[in-house]
């Protein structure tokens, strides 16, 4: 006969069923591989990178989503088509061109050394970086071109802008409108980076003659008589 327990013995509670743990779910590829806010920076890096290997034409927002392991629509929440992925390319060369120029940039040097320094910059970024400089030029001139990769342009003249302002306002320069001043000196240096960069001229052959180019470019190519003749 079961035992009836005493009041001084209550009841015990009965124990809860053990809980079946629910199946884990295995996260996607995107949220192993990304966080909010890295999938456009990552679609840039791999289209540059195709845009250096392979050009522009191989350019292809579904081959991107298949390299980085997305889904072919996840691009288009970041890029709209493919000519929205080559202006971002474009604004992003701009922005590191005029980085690389200020970085460059001393204004407390003498004019020839500080005009070398930006030569070195620039002629280094367009070695490096010869694909991205031709998209970059080819998307600055295109009549639908953003106001935002405008004013990126500005920004990468900007060093070269300032630099003839000074040089303008201490007299070591000619006097006259510093665009048209500046378009003279940045035709020169862009004309040299492109040399380097299609491999016309070797790029070590352009850095070690800097030095020389642009000491003609401020002085000229006429002969100098030497002093007091």
């Amino acid at each position: 006969m079961p035992r009836t327990p005493s009041p001084a013995e209550p009841a015990q509670p009965a124990q809860p069923a053990p809980s079946v743990p629910s199946p884990s779910r295995s996260p996607s590829p995107v949220n192993r591989r990304y966080h909010h806010g890295d999938l456009r920076a990552a679609l840039l890096r791999s289209a540059e990178r195709t845009l250096r290997e392979k050009g522009a034409g191989a350019l292809s927002l579904r081959e991107l989503a298949r390299d980085l392991g997305v889904s072919h629509a996840a691009p288009g929440r970041h890029f709209k088509d493919k000519q929205a992925l080559l202006d971002a390319l474009a604004l992003d060369g701009y922005e590191r061109l005029a980085a690389a120029l200020e970085a460059a940039d001393r204004p407390e040097a003498a004019l020839e050394q500080r005009l070398t320094g930006l030569a070195k910059a620039y002629v280094g970024f367009a070695v490096e970086n010869a694909a991205l400089l031709e998209l970059m030029f080819t998307r600055k001139h295109d009549p639908e071109a953003s106001a935002q990769l405008a004013d990126a342009v500005d920004r990468s003249v900007g060093a070269f802008m300032r630099l003839v302002a000074d040089a303008q306002a201490r007299g070591e320069i000619v006097a006259g409108d510093p665009e048209r001043v500046t378009l003279v000196a940045a035709s020169s240096l862009h004309g040299l980076a492109a040399f380097a960069a299609n491999g016309s001229i070797p790029p070590e052959q352009v850095l070690t003659g800097l030095d020389e180019h642009v000491h003609h470019l401020l002085h000229g190519l006429a002969p100098r008589r030497p002093p007091g003749a």
